[in-house]
């Protein structure tokens, strides 16, 4: 079992989406850099209060929550909660993290189907992320083998919601570009900072959606393989 934990075979593995990911972190806070020195007309808070009540979503409210990079809409609390760095702060960068949170507002608000599912799946992540592998683990050590594809299924939860979560993202961001230029809160000609930003986020959801994918798949393939000691 120990060799489970450390097999190189898995890192090599996920090594594409491991890479991908280191790439796609540097190119996010590399571009949020760059572009938090061009200004904009209106905070983060302003532009995303500006988007929301635009479509009528009047009833979302705007918090300022201490970190850097952790903006998030909360689509049980109907609260928009953006960063310090994005909150009070008038740059390109700011307007378009807040604008792309905005989006996710907007999709709860208009009913997006999608929207809708990776909500209810959260819950079925989160448990599989964590209690998959150990489930999986423990079937491994007891050699229980409907116990550890229990583990894999569990884990497959995870994997689910990063499917439905990446086009979710990529509409969020998409309705935040096409807001930004239609409400006149940034100007057409300012808008390659903003979709610099936008685009590099939306790799890391990529990154992650391959790595899940792939760490189920190398779940499964050790589990028909046999066990560590076959290895």
């Amino acid at each position: 079992m120990p060799g489970f934990y450390f097999d190189p075979f898995y890192m090599l593995w996920i090594a594409p989406a491991a890479l991908l990911a280191m790439w796609a972190q540097w190119r996010v806070h590399s571009a949020f850099a760059a572009a938090s020195q061009q200004p904009a007309a209106l905070t983060g808070a302003a532009a995303a209060r500006h988007i929301l009540d635009s479509a009528g979503a009047h009833d979302v409210e705007i918090e300022a929550v201490p970190g850097q990079l952790n903006d998030h809409y909360d689509p049980q609390a109907k609260v928009l909660r953006l960063s310090q760095g994005v909150y009070g702060e008038r740059s390109l960068a700011a307007v378009g993290i807040a604008a792309h949170e905005a989006g996710h507002a907007l999709q709860d608000a208009q009913g997006s189907p999608l929207m809708a599912i990776r909500n209810a799946a959260v819950g079925t992540a989160n448990i599989g992320s964590g209690l998959g592998f150990f489930v999986f683990m423990i079937g491994l050590g007891l050699a229980l083998k409907p116990l550890a594809w229990l583990g894999i299924a569990l884990f497959a939860g995870t994997v689910f919601f990063q499917l439905v979560n990446l086009p979710v993202e990529i509409d969020a961001s998409n309705r935040a570009k096409a807001q930004l230029v239609g409400l006149g809160i940034v100007p057409v000609a300012d808008m390659p900072a903003v979709n610099s930003v936008l685009n590099a986020a939306a790799w890391t959801y990529v990154a992650g959606t391959l790595q899940s994918i792939l760490t189920l798949l190398y779940y499964a393939s050790y589990l028909v393989g046999g066990s560590s000691d076959d290895r």
